[in-house]
C-alpha cells in the first residue's frame, strides 16, 4: 500500500492513565494503517486497549486522567493527534464517523431519533431545516429502517436493538465521512440481526466509497468482513496481516489460542479450547513479553526481553521471536 493509498496511519501510539495502582499503560506502542475504501479489524479480549485506541483517533480520551505518552495519528496527510479541539471537530463526525457500543446508552433517551440525526448534520453543515428533515428520512431509508418518516418522531426506547444500531449507523454517515469506526457494532444483538448489520455495513461501504475500521472481539465478524486484521494483547499489537493469512497460518501463540477456541462442526460434542489466565492489569504488566505467563511456548528470554516484530512476508507480522526462530530452523 503506497502513501497515497493510506487514509489513517497510527504510529507507535501510547495512551496511559494515572490510577491508584500506578500508571496504567492501556495502549503501549500500537501501529497500523487503514487504506482508502479498506476494511480493517482490530481484535482482542476485553481490556486489551482496542476501544481506547479507537477513541484516541477521534480525540475522545479525556486528558487528564488520560495521557498521550507518545506516537502520532495521521488522517489523510493531517497529523490529527496535534490538533486542537476546534480543528478536531471539523474531522470528528464529518470525515470520520463513529458507531459506539451499546446504542441504547449512546442515544439520548429524551430526544427523538429525528432530533439526534439532525444534530449530527447541523454540527458540521449550515443547511435549512427542511433539508435536514429530507436527509434524515433518506438516512433511515439507507440503513433499512421501514416507515422512515414516522420513525423520526420515535424515541430510542421505542426501537428494537437492531433498529437502534441502524440509527447509530445513520448518524455516523450523516455527513458522508471518508471512514467509519465501528466499536463492537453487533454486541448484544442476536445472530440474525448481527448478520443483517454486517451486510448493511458492506452495502453502505461499497455505495459510499468509504473505509471501515471495526473494533471487535468476535473472530466471526473478522472472517466475514475484514481485508486485514490487527491482533491486540495487553495494549500492544502482537500480529497483523491479511485476513486469510491470519486465519490459515496464525504466527503468534495468542492468535493461535483465539482461533483454537472457536466452535466448529468438527468440534461438536468436544470441550472447547481456552487460553489459561487473563489479560494483565495495564498498571502491572509482566516484564518481557506480556503474553508469556499464558504462553505454552514461553522460554526464559520471553520473561525478560520485549519481543520484536518478525516479518513473514506479504505484510504478515508477528511479535513472537520464539516461533519465528523455530520456523527458520525447521522446528514445529
Amino acid at each position: 500500500m503506497t502513501d497515497n493509498d493510506v487514509l489513517l496511519s497510527v504510529s507507535d501510539l501510547r495512551i496511559h492513565f494515572r490510577s491508584d495502582n500506578g500508571l496504567a499503560k492501556a495502549v503501549d506502542g500500537v501501529s497500523f494503517d487503514v487504506g482508502r475504501r479498506e476494511t480493517v479489524c482490530i481484535v482482542g479480549e476485553s481490556g486489551c486497549g482496542k476501544t481506547v485506541t479507537a477513541l484516541s483517533i477521534l480525540g475522545l480520551i479525556p486528558i487528564p486522567p488520560g495521557i498521550m505518552a507518545g506516537g502520532s495519528i495521521g488522517f489523510d496527510g493531517i497529523d490529527i493527534s496535534s490538533l486542537g479541539e476546534d480543528d478536531l471537530r471539523t474531522i470528528r463526525g464529518n470525515r470520520i464517523g463513529m458507531v459506539f457500543q451499546e446504542p441504547l446508552t449512546s442515544l439520548n433517551p429524551v430526544f427523538t431519533i429525528g432530533d439526534q440525526i439532525g444534530e449530527a448534520i447541523l454540527a458540521h453543515e449550515k443547511v435549512p431545516q427542511d433539508e435536514v428533515h429530507t436527509r434524515s428520512v433518506q438516512l433511515l431509508k439507507d440503513v433499512g429502517i421501514p416507515s422512515a418518516e414516522s420513525r423520526l418522531q420515535d424515541y430510542p426506547h421505542q426501537l428494537s436493538g437492531g433498529q437502534r444500531q441502524r440509527v447509530m449507523i445513520a448518524m455516523a454517515l450523516a455527513c458522508h465521512p471518508d471512514m467509519v469506526i465501528a466499536d463492537e457494532p453487533t454486541t448484544a444483538l442476536d445472530v440474525t440481526v448481527q448478520a443483517q448489520i454486517l451486510n448493511l455495513f458492506k452495502e453502505l461501504q461499497k455505495k459510499r466509497d468509504m473505509a471501515v475500521l471495526y473494533i471487535t472481539h468476535d473472530l466471526g465478524v473478522v472472517a466475514n468482513v475484514a481485508e486485514r486484521v490487527y491482533i491486540m494483547y495487553a495494549g500492544i499489537g502482537v500480529e497483523s496481516g491479511r485476513t486469510a493469512g491470519i486465519f490459515q497460518t496464525p504466527r503468534h501463540p495468542y492468535t493461535q489460542g483465539l482461533l483454537a477456541s472457536l466452535p466448529t462442526r468438527s468440534k461438536r460434542g468436544q470441550r472447547l479450547s481456552s487460553i489459561p489466565g487473563s489479560v494483565p492489569n495495564p498498571a502491572r504488566k509482566p516484564p518481557g513479553c506480556p503474553f508469556h505467563p499464558r504462553c505454552r511456548y514461553s522460554v526464559e528470554t520471553c520473561r525478560t526481553r520485549f519481543p520484536e516484530l518478525c516479518d513473514y512476508g506479504d505484510g504478515h507480522l508477528s511479535r513472537c521471536p520464539v516461533l519465528y526462530e523455530r520456523r527458520e530452523t525447521g522446528g514445529s
